[in-house]
C-alpha cells in the first residue's frame, strides 16, 4: 500500500510540473516535439501491424489453398476406389 501512495503522489507531481511547464514557451514546444514523435511512433507500430497481418493472412491463404486441394485429391481418390 505504501508504495502505491508513493506512486498515485509521483504521477500527482509529474501532472502538476508538466502543467506549469506547458505554460512556457520551451514547454510548448517541448510537448508539441513529444506528441509528434509519439504520433509518428503508434504510426509505424500500426503499420508494421498491418504489413505482419497481410503476410500472415497470404500464408494461410496459401495454406488453406494446400489443403483445399488435398481433401478434393481424397475425395477423388475415394471415389475412385468406391467404383467397381
Amino acid at each position: 500500500m505504501k508504495n502505491f501512495i508513493w506512486f498515485v503522489l509521483g504521477v500527482g507531481v509529474g501532472l502538476v510540473i508538466s502543467r506549469e511547464g506547458s505554460k512556457t514557451r520551451q514547454g510548448k514546444q517541448f510537448f508539441s516535439d513529444l506528441d509528434t514523435k509519439a504520433r509518428e511512433f503508434g504510426e509505424a507500430i500500426s503499420e508494421g501491424y498491418r504489413k505482419r497481418e497481410a503476410e500472415l493472412r497470404d500464408a494461410i491463404g496459401g495454406a488453406a489453398e494446400v489443403a483445399a486441394d488435398a481433401v478434393d485429391d481424397a475425395g477423388d481418390a475415394i471415389g475412385d476406389l468406391a467404383k467397381p
